[in-house]
């Protein structure tokens, strides 16, 4: 399966009736990335049998999860869900018709949504402040009318991070983040072009803008930026204390 997937060039792979235990190593490569559909209303009847398992437990409702594959048997984090009555005489034909049905609804939309939600500004702020509220004594605070977030120590703390999301007549989504100052920027905006540029009114103090809205942005490094960032402007106690909890 994974060299068709690489053949194809796909970047994330959706199990419909796929019936076969995936290696935990192929799960891991795809986290993120990897979304399956089953007929049950998850976490209840992972598994097979689910429509007679439903029936014979008197349960008068079913349905159908779609949500992205994890360590265990249809495990992982749920995106959506449909709920299909059990109505009195139904088998477990009538019963898997009527999910299947379900199901067509389901897939393609929650499918559709997620491949597209890095494009989609208010995933991609709210991506990037559950990254910037994991480092110590952060707060958000808009400024300017962009999203921020400042070391909370004090009321007049520092900022570290803002997202701009096509200010200053700039046609890009981007973190902003702090340098070591004007010859890192030029350097990493010399060797990424299409990642990095110099933001309109925070470059000439050496900030450097990171592209977010294009395809595979790797969160990790996003991650490093802000912790970097923060640490330019933290406090050197809070910067010990977070090192010694790290």
């Amino acid at each position: 399966i994974e060299a068709s997937v690489k053949e194809a060039k796909a970047d994330f792979i959706a199990l419909d009736g796929y019936m076969r235990i995936l290696s935990p190593e192929f799960v891991g490569r795809w986290e993120g990335r990897l979304l399956n559909i089953h007929p049950s209303l998850l976490p209840e009847y992972p598994g097979l049998d689910t429509y007679r398992r439903a029936i014979e437990a008197g349960d008068t409702v079913s349905g159908c999860t779609v949500h992205l594959v994890g360590d265990g048997l249809d495990d992982g984090p749920i995106l959506g869900q449909t709920e299909v009555a059990i109505l009195p005489g139904d088998t477990i034909e009538s019963l898997d018709a009527r999910i299947l049905f379900a199901e067509h609804q389901l897939f393609p939309r929650i499918l559709a949504d997620y491949v597209s939600r890095e494009s989609d500004p208010d995933w991609i702020v709210a991506k990037v402040g559950e990254l910037a509220m994991e480092l110590p004594e952060v707060a958000a605070k808009s400024s300017h009318g962009a999203p921020g977030w400042r070391v909370a120590t004090t009321k007049s703390g520092k900022f570290f991070a803002y997202v701009s999301v096509r200010h200053h007549g700039e046609d890009a989504i981007a973190l902003l983040v702090k340098t070591s100052g004007i010859d890192e920027q030029a350097a990493l905006i010399e060797a990424e072009p299409d990642i990095y540029y110099r933001p309109a009114y925070y470059g000439p103090s050496g900030w450097i803008a990171i592209r977010l809205d294009r395809p595979n942005v790797d969160w990790e490094h996003i991650a490093g930026w802000l912790r970097k960032s923060w640490s330019m402007v933290a406090p050197i106690k809070l910067q010990a204390l977070a090192d010694f909890i790290d």
